[in-house]
């Protein structure tokens, strides 16, 4: 699996917190299946673009 967040910005984001080395992985898996189930909404309403509307 590819890496789909940067460390760098989610630190960045999080000013002022300790992150736990595992919280990445985590926070990577949480955003491959909000794509994937981004992807499957457009593919059911017959779309090959994924758009906003399905988030």
């Amino acid at each position: 699996m590819a890496d789909l967040i940067v460390k760098a910005a989610v630190k960045e984001q999080l000013e002022g917190q300790n992150v736990a080395s595992d919280f990445y992985d985590a926070l990577d898996d949480e955003v491959a299946s909000v794509l994937d189930n981004a992807a499957r909404r457009a593919e059911e309403n017959d779309r090959k673009t994924v758009q906003p509307r399905d988030l």
